[in-house]
């Protein structure tokens, strides 16, 4: 058999824990996953997590994570798994969750015994049993105080990637200083649940990963550093330094090698004691990892929520969007977009197509489809016509910042003039195409500037487009897709199942640990990624005519979008 070296990717996510073990040639040996409703015990816990509904509280307890560990690696080694063959761990863990260690912390991290478990030694070395989950909303007031400490939410956005949310860091931090000050001035050291995961296999606590400190309101990006302003405000009553000490140092280098594993993971499960621990990253930047994306790549996942993801050199922050540093590569940022629109939008009107059509089909998605294919692009029939779009929004939207609602408009691209109208439209048929456009569109706006030319005269664009997701099998939404983003290499339908980001995890250990002097994460595993395995064109991209008549309607979908903030921020203001 052979002797190739495997690394182990860990996702610990909100409902399930996921070892995959990779080989050098990035092949998939092993899986294993404890589902925390289904395989835990001793946890009052619904879908992973506690509520304090009075509060707004979401969370989870520590506890449960060390079950979960010691539970997956016991199952990769009845699986057969030959730990003493694993070279290299790295993880990725939910985005903003926080993790606060006591005194003790790192002298029970060091002293593990490994005939006992996880879970039987190291729930004293927390000063808080719980971890906050990115569910929670308990942090209005602190996330409007971080809005403000810079001047304002773009000030904020400018420095940090992302203006305040009630799940970053920063502002739970904040609030936990309030709530728990005893607790708080007993914490030694903060973690976020990525480096919780590193800190376990290493025997100490380790430092946050270069991309995932991006989502805590409190690293300023561009200066490479924490912000003193916000840590000041972040520390609430007490000492700046203090919280400087409980945060640590952050390394540059996302495949840094952070040490070996703990004799305690040798002992038990016979892990090599030359096996390194590589920095774990966010679930998102995780992601983006498993494909691996390019500068310029976009990936659009389409599910009940849209989430757009791309690797990009640019740097230009909108309190709308999100920006990381990349989890893996100097210069480059990861570009995130949430919209929680998304899949339920397109069903609301496929659905009242299926009515109006009396027309129930096996393939639901039949006569979607096909009117949507049939419609010109923006409702033109005619190069003169006025181009059809509009906002749906089943549930309320943060991009932009909208209640539920549908407004439906015409714009003149000539004259710039946009009429809030119904007049011309025919619904439902004409919402099909328009839905998908509105979405689309929304992505091409907050993505100008992100992208280069490919060359030979183009206009700027992504390499490639890739989707995810439930949507990905639709065919009127690939086809609209390339229509509108472009795409120069066309548009691809990635499949990597629910695996992405231990996927993500398990590849960066394989570059942190085989990568040459300044050989990048995407050469290394771009050689060796067997692309055809995961995608497959679906279609066009970029559609010389097509592609620039969408650039023109974007302008007209940005009127649309102010005019609507606007009508609704004043109607709310009258409002006794």
């Amino acid at each position: 058999m052979s002797q190739s070296p495997l690394y182990i990717g860990f996702d610990l996510s909100t409902q399930q824990l996921k070892g995959l073990v990779v080989n050098s040639e990035l092949k998939v040996v092993y899986i294993a996953k404890f589902d925390f409703d289904a395989d835990s015990h001793g946890f009052p816990i619904k879908k992973g997590v506690l509520t304090n509904e009075a509060e707004h509280e979401v969370y989870a307890p520590i506890a449960l994570w060390l079950q979960a560990l010691d539970t997956v690696l016991e199952s990769l080694r009845k699986q057969g798994l030959d730990f003493s063959r694993v070279k290299g761990i790295s993880g990725a863990g939910q985005q903003h969750g926080s993790v606060y260690w006591g005194d003790e912390a790192e002298q029970l991290l060091r002293n593990l015994d490994p005939s006992k478990s996880l879970e039987d030694q190291l729930p004293a070395a927390f000063s808080h049993p719980y971890s906050p989950n990115w569910q929670d909303s308990s942090t209005q007031r602190e996330c409007d105080e971080f809005d403000e400490i810079l001047g304002s939410p773009e000030q904020l956005a400018q420095a940090t990637g992302s203006k305040a949310h009630h799940r970053f860091t920063g502002p739970q931090i904040l609030r936990f200083t309030r709530k728990h000050p005893e607790v708080y001035s007993k914490t030694a050291r903060i973690s976020l649940v990525s480096s919780f995961i590193a800190s376990l296999f290493l025997g100490h606590i380790a430092p946050f990963d270069i991309s995932d400190v991006c989502g805590m309101n409190l690293w300023n990006i561009k200066n490479g550093t924490y912000d003193d302003k916000i840590l000041q405000l972040c520390s609430g009553k007490f000492e700046v330094e203090d919280l400087k000490r409980k945060l640590g140092d952050v390394p540059e280098d996302g495949g840094l090698h952070l040490g070996s594993v703990h004799s305690y993971y040798t002992k038990r499960y016979g892990f090599s004691s030359d096996c390194t621990v590589i920095p774990a990253t966010g679930d998102n930047p995780a992601t983006i990892l498993a494909l691996p994306l390019r500068p310029s790549d976009a990936m659009v996942s389409l599910g009940t929520s849209t989430t757009f993801l791309m690797s990009t050199p640019s740097y230009m922050p909108d309190p709308a969007t999100h920006f990381f540093n990349h989890p893996t590569t100097a210069g480059l940022y990861m570009f995130m977009l949430c919209y929680k629109n998304g899949g339920l939008a397109r069903e609301y009107v496929r659905d009242s197509i299926n009515e109006s059509l009396k027309d129930h089909p096996s393939q639901p998605w039949a006569n979607f489809d096909k009117i949507s294919l049939e419609s010109p692009p923006l409702g033109q029939k005619n190069p003169t016509d006025l181009m059809k779009m509009g906002l749906f929004f089943p549930r309320p939207e943060i991009v932009p910042n909208l209640p539920s609602g549908q407004w439906r408009f015409t714009y003149n691209a000539e004259s710039g003039d946009l009429q809030e109208t119904t007049s011309g439209w025919s619904a439902p048929n004409d919402e099909a195409r328009a839905i998908i456009e509105s979405q689309l569109l929304s992505l091409r706006l907050r993505s100008r500037g992100l992208t280069q030319s490919p060359g030979n005269g183009l206009p700027a664009q992504p390499r490639r487009v890739y989707l995810v997701g439930g949507g990905s099998k639709n065919q009127a939404i690939a086809k609209i897709a390339g229509e509108i983003l472009g795409g120069v290499e066309g548009v691809y339908k990635l499949d990597i199942g629910d695996n992405a980001c231990a996927l993500g995890a398990a590849y960066k250990a394989v570059w942190g640990m085989e990568r040459q002097p300044g050989q990048t994460f995407e050469n290394l595993i771009g050689q060796r990624w067997q692309e055809e395995e995961f995608i497959e064109k679906i279609a066009d991209g970029y559609q010389k005519g097509v592609f620039e008549q969408y650039g023109k309607a974007v302008e007209g979908f940005e009127k649309m979008e102010q005019q609507v903030v606007q009508q609704v921020s004043a109607a709310q203001g009258a409002k006794p």
